[in-house]
């Protein structure tokens, strides 16, 4: 199947020539559908339209259009003169075969990477992630070195069906890990204790999975969150962060398929994607779970942006102004 891309037109505010008055959107260099940028390295920005696993895994679906409203969200912010963001366009699943779409987004992550950029991939429901990994582990980045995954979720993903949904990506990932002979190395921060069973629970102890629950990662607990993250970090070679939109509360993200009735509070999920953007292991990246068609005054797509926002100029030494 050829490998169906669509381009988004950036637009914002100008307010003036000069560096002082940069935006994300004077910041991107759009490419040909399909293909990787040339030029210096930068921010790779990928979109995953799918909305298939989240049908399957029996969600709200409409996470197809987060892409589009995530990208909307960005374009207004100011930009250090450091960023070069190239857009990459989007995959696009297409008659509900999702694992076609998985192998091309892959695709599509294992040439950014290659070309040195940080693919950024926007989301999409949580199915996303299978992709994202099947092209880091095929980069040169990752070859022959220890893949560590963190995920910013309240919800671990390792259900173990015979049809891939959002819910089953990093069981998947663990079997294709096992299968290759490395080992499986999953960190979860944010996990809701009601919102997984115990048959969870009892798989993320048989696979090794390290995780704190919501509860745990308060503002005052935000030091011992970044040690955690840190000692995880530590512990790998290359590190792949995924952020899942309903590890936030629902009043600062409603716009999912799974609002959370607690979640972790946004000051510290910054931290977080503060530390991952410093650190010279951070990988690949990718936002899901945005669902426009829920979303209130695009406070969701708004905080998604944010967090890349901060991961980008964390990346690009620029941390004031």
């Amino acid at each position: 199947m050829t490998n169906p891309t669509t381009q988004h037109t950036w637009t914002g505010r100008d307010d003036g020539p000069g560096p002082e008055h940069r935006r994300w959107h004077h910041a991107v260099n759009t490419a040909q559908a399909g293909t990787v940028q040339k030029g210096a390295a930068g921010i790779a920005v990928l979109g995953f339209r799918s909305d298939e696993g989240v049908r399957r895994n029996k969600g709200r679906v409409g996470a197809v259009d987060g892409p589009s409203s995530i990208r909307s969200a960005l374009a207004p912010m100011a930009a250090p003169a450091e960023l070069l963001v190239h857009d990459l366009g989007d995959t696009s699943v297409v008659d509900a075969d999702l694992e076609d779409g998985q192998e091309r987004l892959g695709a599509a992550v294992r040439q950014a990477l290659d070309a040195g950029h940080l693919p950024v991939v926007l989301g999409g429901g949580h199915e996303t992630a299978f992709g994202t990994y099947t092209g880091l582990r095929a980069s040169q980045v990752a070859d022959g070195r220890r893949i560590g995954i963190i995920n910013l979720d309240a919800h671990f993903d390792l259900r173990a069906e015979a049809t891939p949904s959002s819910g089953t990506p990093f069981r998947q990932v663990a079997e294709a890990e096992r299968a290759l002979g490395h080992q499986f190395s999953y960190t979860v921060v944010g996990i809701s204790q009601p919102g997984n069973t115990g048959a969870l629970f009892q798989t993320a102890r048989e696979l090794g999975v390290t995780y704190l629950l919501d509860e745990e990662c308060t503002e005052s607990r935000t030091e011992q969150v970044r040690q955690f993250t840190q000692d995880f970090i530590d512990s790998v070679d290359v590190v792949y962060l995924t952020i899942d939109l309903d590890v936030l509360p629902a009043y600062v993200a409603p716009g999912v398929s799974a609002p959370a009735s607690y979640g972790v509070p946004l000051s510290v999920v910054l931290e977080v994607c503060r530390q991952l953007g410093r650190s010279p292991k951070l990988a690949v990246v990718d936002v899901v779970e945005l669902n426009p068609r829920f979303d209130i005054d695009s406070r969701t797509a708004r905080t998604a942006a944010r967090l890349i926002h901060t991961i980008a100029t964390e990346r690009s030494g620029h941390r004031h102004t």
